[in-house]
């Protein structure tokens, strides 16, 4: 939380509305937490090799495709629908896409980032939307963990809402 309110204070001194324009980062303040260098990224594939946690996610969220993920738009899935989309994939040639736990999720997160708070350079074209995630709530067993790539902070809730989905694979 503390690199949150110190990436607030050194981009603008309050808290800038969801309603930005662009990606805005505070790299001469915050050292990034998910540098390019760390991905090993196969735009023919689609796919981005995290070399930190040896993950391999889809460059675009759901709905969306093309090298520079222009291509479509977000699809905003019920937890159902997400969990059985992932399930479905055949993305790159693959069969066991998945819907990342809230751990894995939280490590796209560039602290250094908001609007969205993730590395463009990898995944472009994020939206800062709040994305699903595979962990259940423990106080609501019908609810899950999800993560927001605006401003990079993780909720739970009930799993009725329409959340945009990014897959990995790998991991667990």
């Amino acid at each position: 939380m503390t690199s949150r309110i110190t990436l607030a204070l050194a981009l603008a001194g309050s808290i800038i509305p969801a309603t930005a324009p662009a990606q805005q980062c505070a790299f001469d303040k915050i050292r990034p937490t998910t540098p390019t260098e760390q991905f090993f990224i196969d735009v023919e594939k689609g796919t981005a090799l995290d070399t930190k946690t040896g993950l391999m996610w889809k460059l675009c969220v759901e709905g969306r495709s093309g090298a520079d993920c222009m291509t479509g738009s977000e699809q905003y899935l019920a937890w159902d629908e997400a969990l059985r989309q992932a399930t479905d994939s055949t993305h790159a040639g693959y069969k066991d896409w998945r819907i990342p736990n809230v751990k894995e999720l939280k490590s796209l997160v560039e602290v250094a980032c908001i609007g969205p708070a993730i590395n463009e350079k990898v995944f472009p074209n994020t939206p800062g939307d709040w994305t699903w995630s595979s962990s259940r709530t423990v106080s609501n067993t019908g609810g899950a963990w999800f993560v927001s790539f605006y401003y990079g902070r993780s909720e739970r809730s009930g799993n009725i809402a329409r959340l945009a989905v990014r897959l990995v694979r790998g991991g667990q």
